[in-house]
């Protein structure tokens, strides 16, 4: 591409000033020539900014891998055993059975699958977050190290039909415990910000194929994409005009048929609906009753929280800051609303020092306890 542009460029230029000269036209083909060096001089601009653009293009884009693993786990919603917003209440009924058998997405270094990449303790059950920028390639090298088939079927982001993990297309739509896929995906302009977004925006990722068990296996995950222009640096596609970001995923685990843990139950339930109710984990990030750790920033710092939902009709969600507002699209709330799959980024300069309350608004999601509690640490 570069040599075809420099050949045309020099090519045109050649045939442009030579041009035989006598003595009796000499004054206009002077003006002529001056006129066609112009040209050329402009032509040489254009090349060179289409070069230039190629060029750029070519060395921005890149190619993310990243490998992920399926595994199956013990999960605890309440690790304290306390309600931390009011410990006098209690956990309640919610309370009487903690741990259950779940599964969850790890992110490892390489393809040895040896070393795993540590995440954040407020990202709490969600799968890592995979950040690429407007533009680039992404590669995920998946192994199934569950007791079943799984797969991983993102949103916003492009595929074809071999690369969606769903619908029982391809190998990549249900893959076998021990076996590995890898999925292609392009973060192209449609999976860039739109006009009114922030710099970076938020997809979601999961299984898919039992969808709705997998789902509340715990197997979610998201990818932020970065507006071209805006990464931090090649080698890190975060968005540059942030100090922290934030993912909180607001759902109702139905943990009903699901075994639990035995050394995870202190009480037994006392009738089938008392179980039928204890066995709904309304929580964020995988934790109730304030045990969600970690949400910290600094007085001043930018701040992007990146909002999920997902679940059935019982997952009417409202999330809501205590202590500061924030913009969603350009309009200032306090108060998000989130139905089920739900993918909303939204933006805060953390002003007023304190401890304040993060919750679901929906009265009976508060009594269940869908709350937790941010940090603004003052500045020094």
């Amino acid at each position: 591409m570069k040599s075809a542009l420099k050949s045309g460029f020099l090519k045109m230029s050649l045939n442009i000033i030579n041009v035989s000269l006598t003595e009796r036209d000499y004054k206009p083909r002077i003006l002529f020539n001056t006129r066609n060096l112009q040209l050329a001089f402009y032509t040489f601009l254009v090349f060179t900014s289409a070069l230039l653009c190629f060029c750029t293009d070519s060395a921005e884009a890149e190619t993310r891998e990243y490998w992920i693993a399926a595994e199956k786990v013990e999960w605890n919603y309440a690790p304290s055993g306390q309600n931390l917003i009011r410990p006098s209440m209690g956990l309640d009924v919610w309370g009487k059975a903690l741990v259950y058998e779940k599964y969850r997405y790890f992110q490892y270094t390489d393809a040895t699958y040896t070393t795993q990449v540590e995440q954040p303790v407020w990202m709490g059950i969600l799968g890592p977050q995979l950040h690429v920028v407007e533009g680039d390639s992404v590669r995920v090298h998946f192994l199934n190290r569950a007791d079943k088939p799984l797969s991983i079927h993102v949103h916003g982001l492009q595929y074809n039909e071999e690369n969606e993990g769903a619908d029982m297309k391809g190998s990549g739509a249900a893959v076998p415990p021990g076996d590995t896929f890898t999925y292609h995906w392009e973060a192209d302009s449609d999976a860039a910000p739109g006009p009114n977004d922030p710099s970076s925006i938020v997809w979601l990722y999961h299984s898919h194929v039992d969808a709705v068990a997998e789902v509340y296996d715990g197997l979610i995950g998201t990818v932020v994409v970065t507006k071209k222009g805006m990464e931090r640096a090649a080698n890190d596609p975060r968005p540059k005009d942030i100090d922290k970001a934030f993912t909180t995923l607001f759902l109702v685990f139905n943990e009903n048929d699901r075994k639990i843990v035995e050394s995870g139950q202190s009480e037994a339930y006392e009738s089938p609906e008392e179980a039928e109710e204890g066995n709904l984990k309304h929580a964020i990030n995988g934790f109730i009753f304030g045990n969600l750790k970690g949400l910290e920033v600094e007085q001043h710092d930018r701040v992007r929280w990146y909002l999920i939902g997902l679940g059935t009709e019982v997952d009417m969600h409202t999330a809501h800051w205590h202590g500061q507002t924030v913009l969603n699209a350009g309009k200032r709330t306090d108060v998000v609303d989130l139905l089920p799959g739900s993918m909303v980024t939204v933006d805060m300069t953390a002003k007023t020092p304190g401890n304040w309350l993060y919750h679901c608004h929906v009265a009976d999601h508060i009594t269940a306890g869908m709350n937790t509690r941010w940090r603004v640490i003052p500045k020094r």
